[in-house]
């Protein structure tokens, strides 16, 4: 943990903690300075007289940007938390617009998630916003939620890769809280042969090509987004995206395994099909450990669980 000196923080200012958490969110310091409209010099020496005020080196600069240090990710959580507080005490007793910046989230191929951030993003008062949804892998995840590119991520476990993941938390400074409970189900158009089915079976799905999310160079049976990920397959197909999946579930008559929470509004030609396996699939929210969520963070959760009880799913949490 981030520690300072008797006296250290005096002098440490509100604009630098704002310069400091929009430098984090751009990753450039002259693109923040473009949004808060100064100077790239006058917000560089800025950053360097914080610094300085806390004895620690919390940016590493490069030709190609900016990118935190140890103590400038676990500085960050402090820091957004005072801005926050200062920016809810100056929009109710200055009248002052709320910041335009509010809140990233960093998920596997989840159409809830979809659906909460949509339905979070038209409940927002802010006349002027920047919300950010990363579709990506289970490691990216992680690192966005542990370098604070992300508040909040969503993912899975179960009992295979429960022990992998926890470890990955801790050693990011993470944690895990449970939102719901899934069995699992197949997901493919409405149009293959399997949609009139009341459940499938894994040797109903042996003649199908299994289409999966690739994880890149962190490509790893823990990693992987879909369970029973060491069965082999004769047809394997990886992807980047959702859409392409579910173009692939149409076009090839191919399947993924899933949550089985699909909404019919975002993907009106994909169904959910049970799979007959002894498996559940827990998944949940992370967040750093030793920072608080901010509200509009909270007001997300929310809406997650707004969204899965709608489907007739009980929380865990």
């Amino acid at each position: 943990m981030v520690r300072y000196g008797v006296g250290a923080t005096r002098g440490i200012t509100l604009q630098q903690l704002r310069y400091f958490v929009e430098v984090a969110a751009e990753g450039s310091i002259s693109a923040a300075a473009d949004l808060l409209y100064v100077s790239q010099p006058t917000m560089s020496a800025a950053l360097k007289d914080l610094e300085s005020k806390v004895g620690r080196v919390l940016l590493t600069r490069s030709a190609r940007g900016v990118t935190l240090t140890e103590d400038g990710t676990e500085f960050l959580g402090y820091a957004r938390q005072v801005t926050e507080q200062a920016e809810l005490l100056e929009q109710r007793y200055l009248g002052r617009p709320p910041s335009r910046r509010l809140l990233g989230v960093s998920t596997q191929h989840y159409s809830f998630v979809v659906d909460a951030f949509a339905r979070m993003v038209k409940a927002t008062d802010a006349p002027e916003y920047v919300f950010s949804l990363r579709e990506t892998r289970t490691w990216d995840i992680i690192e966005d939620v542990r370098t604070l590119r992300s508040e909040l991520g969503v993912l899975y476990r179960n009992d295979f890769n429960r022990n992998v993941i926890d470890k990955l938390l801790r050693d990011a400074g993470l944690v895990f809280t449970p939102l719901f409970l899934a069995t699992p189900h197949i997901f493919i158009a409405r149009s293959n042969p399997l949609a009139g089915r009341s459940r499938v079976t894994l040797d109903d799905l042996e003649d199908l090509p299994r289409l999966t999310f690739d994880q890149g160079t962190n490509n790893s049976f823990y990693l992987a987004e879909e369970i029973l990920s060491t069965r082999s397959s004769k047809q394997d197909i990886r992807v980047s995206d959702r859409a392409t999946i579910f173009n692939l579930m149409i076009s090839l008559g191919g399947y993924t395994i899933s949550t089985g929470i699909i909404s019919d509004d975002l993907d009106p030609s994909i169904i959910a099909v049970p799979l007959e396996v002894d498996e559940r699939i827990e998944i949940g929210w992370i967040g750093q450990a030793s920072v608080s969520l901010t509200t509009q963070a909270q007001r997300f959760v929310a809406e997650m669980r707004d969204v899965v009880a709608g489907f007739g799913v009980e929380l865990l949490v």
